[in-house]
């Protein structure tokens, strides 16, 4: 079977700006006030939790201590507001809906933890159009290493050489490069069409455009 395999954060969803905000309230428990903005820093919000917190720290002389000290107490806060503020990119549900009319298999590959990826596509009320969800602890390994993207492939009944991953970083980008896959990288995030500088074998501007790549990229059933 023909498998698309998404990356959660940034791909499927806008959650940047409940993750900033879970940043900015370790960073106002030390006294800091909020050291990361929304929409400015939303590309951070996409490199994992210790990458936004790294970057606040770092705009107030702070250390890796305070970024190993905090990094809990920001999965707590961000699993207690997890779906604020995120919201679907437009057209992404539809995408999968005419994915899965055509005949392929789709899941979700992603390094935000299980547990939190469960609980927002729950919210979200899309977990049930997944075949598997595979999250950064589901493994002992998460992206770029090859064993989680495979672990959903095989989860979504499907065969890596007629599988493709659509994400948004450097990591989906050399994910899909370990496994020997294409990648399509989403231009509608944070750095826009600057993900092209990643060399991804298609950029995907609108989910419109998805189930035609995908037949295109993967060929006929």
């Amino acid at each position: 079977m023909r498998t698309v395999i998404f990356d959660l954060d940034g791909t499927l969803a806008d959650t940047s700006a409940d993750l900033i905000a879970a940043a900015n309230a370790c960073f106002r428990a030390r006294g800091l006030g909020d050291l990361l903005d929304p929409v400015a820093d939303a590309l951070v919000a996409f490199h994992g939790g210790r990458a936004m917190l790294r970057a606040g720290y770092a705009r107030s002389g702070h250390t890796e201590t305070e970024v190993e000290a905090d990094y809990p107490e920001l999965l707590a806060h961000y699993a207690e507001h997890i779906d604020t503020h995120t919201r679907l990119y437009p057209g992404a549900m539809a995408a999968v809906a005419a994915l899965k009319a055509r005949g392929f298999a789709v899941a979700i590959c992603t390094n935000k933890p299980a547990a939190l990826a469960e609980e927002l596509t729950r919210r979200l009320g899309i977990r049930d159009h997944f075949a598997a969800l595979i999250g950064a602890d589901t493994l002992s390994t998460r992206k770029p290493d090859p064993a989680p993207y495979l672990a959903a492939v095989t989860g979504a009944g499907g065969a890596a050489h007629r599988s493709i991953l659509i994400g948004d970083t450097v990591t989906d980008r050399d994910t899909a490069r370990a496994v020997g896959v294409p990648v399509v990288l989403v231009s509608f995030g944070p750095e826009g069409e600057g993900v092209a500088r990643l060399a991804p074998d298609a950029l995907l501007a609108h989910y419109d455009d998805l189930p035609d790549l995908a037949e295109k990229l993967l060929g006929a059933a």
